[in-house]
């Protein structure tokens, strides 16, 4: 296959790519810096009018979205809030254009989305069939949910969205920062502890992506494990792995006064079910917590 991939030096491209390339397909990294290698084309994400050559895009299999602003990359200010907003609906934009302007448009779109789509849903399993929520990560979803949809018209083209949890990985994400704190006996639980986070390992999420490229599934689809976890059980199961006690405890006061609006990301979750993977047979290398921690950073063994 040949495989388009904004967002290719993010945690998860970077692996997809990786990946990708070592299993013979062709890869194309859109980067907004100056190109390195044959393998990449620059693109201007927020150009007006379109920052990506039609002709870069011509015949690819799929254009896979990855790109975005880090979401808790510090406090939710008014410049901050625009930046997560431009980076992806924008982004999203600028390639369904390119899409819809190439001699041979993609016929597929998998465009990066996020469980933040459901808001807080407190102890509440939910699936794909579950509406939108409230607050500001919700509505940020919905519209870049929305930015991709526009493919299906303009390109002809079958889109589907990735709502991805947090990803756990050995080299990036919340994981590896959160790993060093607490092989120093500083792992703490935040607030109660009793709101849910949905969690993949990095291994799933590049082979769910790919399970998506071949599999013909369109609109939204859950990238989490099947056994999402409270915070508390979270910070047991990461001090269990580090062979570190993890008895402290961050007060939601104290995460509010320090992050603002983005606390209410930190205190409430998403308990989400995959279920359109899982009836797609879709087998997830790791199940449960402790397989995804055991694999990933927080031992500090090789993920396989």
């Amino acid at each position: 296959m040949k495989i388009a991939i904004a967002g290719a030096s993010g945690l998860i491209g970077r692996a997809l790519a990786v990946g990708l390339t070592a299993d013979g397909h062709q890869v194309i990294r859109l980067v907004r810096h100056p190109p390195q290698g044959p393998d990449q084309v620059r693109w201007d994400p927020l150009a007006p009018g379109g920052g990506l050559d039609p002709a870069a895009i011509s015949g690819a299999d799929a254009v896979v979205n990855l790109a975005g602003a880090p979401i808790a990359a510090g406090r939710w200010t008014p410049a901050r809030k625009a930046e997560l907003r431009s980076s992806r609906i924008q982004g999203t934009a600028t390639l369904v254009t390119a899409m819809a302007a190439a001699s041979q448009p993609p016929p597929v779109l998998l465009c990066g989305s996020a469980v933040g789509w459901y808001g807080d849903t407190g102890d509440r399993l939910v699936d794909e069939s579950a509406p939108a929520g409230q607050g500001f990560l919700a509505e940020l979803v919905r519209d870049w949910e929305a930015a991709a949809q526009t493919a299906r018209q303009a390109a002809g083209a079958r889109v589907t969205s990735l709502r991805t949890g947090i990803v756990l990985a050995r080299d990036g994400g919340m994981l590896a920062r959160l790993a060093p704190l607490f092989r120093f006996g500083l792992g703490a639980r935040l607030g109660s502890g009793r709101q849910y986070l949905s969690w993949i390992s990095l291994t799933d999420e590049v082979r769910a992506i790919r399970f998506l490229l071949e599999h013909d599934l369109d609109g939204p689809v859950n990238l989490t494990a099947p056994a999402p976890v409270t915070n508390a059980e979270f910070t047991a199961a990461l001090g269990r792995a580090v062979h570190r006690p993890a008895v402290l405890l961050v007060p939601a006061a104290a995460l509010r006064i320090g992050l603002g609006e983005l606390s209410g990301e930190l205190l409430t979750g998403q308990r989400v079910r995959p279920a359109r993977l899982l009836a797609a047979g879709f087998a997830f290398r790791h199940n449960d917590i402790a397989a995804a921690l055991a694999a990933e950073p927080a031992s500090g063994q090789p993920g396989h």
